[in-house]
């Protein structure tokens, strides 16, 4: 029996029990080793969280700093900007401008198929409201045809939303008021364009939220007056959806919103009826018989305005000029493409028409052509990009 339990096998056992039995006391350790380790272990989450809390304040403080500073220089609303929310671009306008050029065609064309008055008394009234200086009663209009009153009438929406909403900041409900803001904005941009940028900015952040109806018959009643009684004065709308507000929301994107060039703003423009064809200033959206025989002809009707971005330069300090230069150039359809007899062609008619001065390309542009809510004076005609000068009648 003795020499059974010394046998190799059972001192084998007997070893790997007692390297068992030193590996468990080597993993237990004393309770002041292991209150030591917990202590640095709470001690270095107890920092990691406070540098977590620490971070946080600071990201807070920059959001409020990032937030003071916008709107300080003006910060504009996300819904009236480009792709990043607080910048306007050529993309972004063209796509804005493609829905209001579909709404006024539309509606156009709903008036066209049932026109609440004869056409031809419709037509006399469009061109009472845009053709400046003609008397209807003294003028024998040739017949009209539906294509004719239906171009006319949006040449009179986009001269409607020209002159009445883009070239006029709408601030307030007050049209006086909306007048004197654009005036001031005019005198502050003379000074220093970054200032009136961020001026225009800071002003639209706290505009009205749309052009409410008693707003769009005020501007309607003093751009097409005539128009609006034939029409019975109702909005023009389409779909359900105003023109005029998606016009006032298509001019606070381009008012209200960061550009590329901070000290840059933009202005809307509208060939008038009869007048000469400008290849840089107009887009013909119909082919143009005339033009390819080389013949001169001339503008029929404006279907939507065009935009020029205002800017200061000048080569001497302190000697600086407005330079204008087209973003997006007017939509036009010339007389040959518009069809039927043209009444500018008439002499009687043409004498009652503001014609162009050649020499106004190198003279003074008296500030009558451009529209009635900018201040009185004279100024220079700057040149556009490709060094050609703005025309008579085009501002």
């Amino acid at each position: 029996m003795a020499y059974q339990q010394t046998s190799p096998v059972y001192q084998q056992q007997l070893g790997q029990g007692q390297q068992q039995q030193q590996q468990q006391q080597q993993d237990i350790v004393s309770g002041d080793q292991y209150r030591y380790a917990l202590t640095n272990f709470r001690i270095a989450h107890e920092k990691v969280e406070q540098q977590r809390t620490q971070l946080e304040e600071q990201e807070r403080q920059v959001a409020q700093l990032r937030s003071r500073i916008s709107l300080l220089e003006g910060g504009s609303n996300t819904s009236f900007g480009g792709h990043n929310g607080n910048t306007v671009d050529d993309f972004s306008i063209k796509n804005s401008a493609s829905q209001l050029d579909k709404l006024i065609n539309r509606w156009a064309a709903d008036v066209i198929r049932a026109p609440p008055v004869p056409l031809q008394t419709l037509c006399n009234a469009i061109l009472s409201d845009v053709v400046s200086g003609m008397d209807i009663n003294r003028i024998q209009v040739p017949e009209a045809t539906p294509m004719q009153v239906q171009s006319y009438l949006r040449h009179a929406m986009a001269e409607t939303i020209s002159e009445g909403i883009i070239n006029c900041l709408i601030v307030t409900n007050s049209t006086e008021a909306n007048i004197q803001l654009t005036r001031i904005h005019e005198h502050i941009f003379a000074r220093d364009p970054t200032v009136a940028s961020v001026w225009r900015r800071q002003t639209f952040s706290a505009a009205v939220d749309s052009c409410t109806p008693d707003i769009s018959l005020t501007i309607l009643h003093e751009q097409v007056p005539e128009l609006m009684r034939v029409l019975n004065g109702k909005i023009p709308a389409s779909g359900g959806i105003s023109i005029l507000e998606s016009a006032y929301t298509f001019s606070r994107m381009l008012h209200g919103s960061g550009s590329a060039s901070n000290d840059a703003f933009y202005r809307a423009f509208v060939p008038e009826l009869g007048s000469v064809l400008y290849p840089r200033q107009i887009e013909l959206v119909k082919r143009c018989l005339k033009s390819e025989r080389g013949e001169t002809d001339r503008v029929g009707a404006t279907i939507f305005p065009g935009l020029v971005k205002i800017t200061r330069g000048g080569i001497v300090p302190g000697m600086e000029e407005n330079m204008q230069t087209v973003v997006r150039r007017a939509q036009v359809i010339c007389e040959c493409a518009l069809g039927g007899a043209s009444m500018f062609s008439m002499p009687t008619s043409m004498s009652s028409m503001p014609l162009y001065d050649a020499h106004l390309q190198t003279g003074i542009l008296e500030h009558a052509a451009m529209p009635n809510i900018m201040p009185t004076m004279t100024q220079s005609i700057p040149m556009m990009a490709g060094g050609m000068s703005f025309q008579a009648g085009y501002f």
